[in-house]
């Protein structure tokens, strides 16, 4: 008999580590699906330097304030990190990061938010009022 893998909930007062990853009892979670600027990652208005990476992580520590953080883990990352679906006030964090244009859809793991990032670009939020690399490049060294 094979046995389903069983994925934990995780839940308590998250540290935001960066756009995408916060930390619930000691543990880094990845949130599923979206992909944040670095934290020394560069983009551009009117060709004045800002730190959407740093912007970023503000966000997502602002709209987490002191609620508490509840995370459905979806599996895990080749650094061991969990990757979670997380919420803070019924509130889909992964999603609003992407709605606000905080973070964009990870295509290459997950589309399910890209409804969600094509309403960010329309709307010009965020990232899209900006020049910027998209954080896959940008880790790639295409700086």
């Amino acid at each position: 008999m094979i046995l389903p893998l069983l994925l934990a909930s995780l839940i308590g007062t998250a540290s935001v580590i960066d756009g995408d990853t916060i930390e619930i009892h000691g543990q880094r979670i990845r949130l599923y699906g979206i992909d944040a600027p670095e934290s020394r990652q560069l983009c551009y208005v009117d060709e004045k330097p800002m730190r959407c990476g740093q912007q970023s992580a503000f966000a997502l520590a602002d709209k987490i304030g002191n609620q508490t953080v509840t995370c459905e883990q979806t599996g895990t990352d080749r650094y061991k990190r969990i990757l979670a679906v997380c919420e803070a006030g019924g509130e889909d964090l992964n999603r609003w990061m992407v709605l606000e244009g905080h973070a964009l859809a990870f295509r290459s793991y997950s589309k399910r938010y890209v409804a969600e990032e094509n309403e960010a670009k329309a709307a010009k939020r965020s990232l899209w009022s900006t020049k910027f690399m998209p954080p896959w490049r940008w880790r790639a060294g295409a700086r």
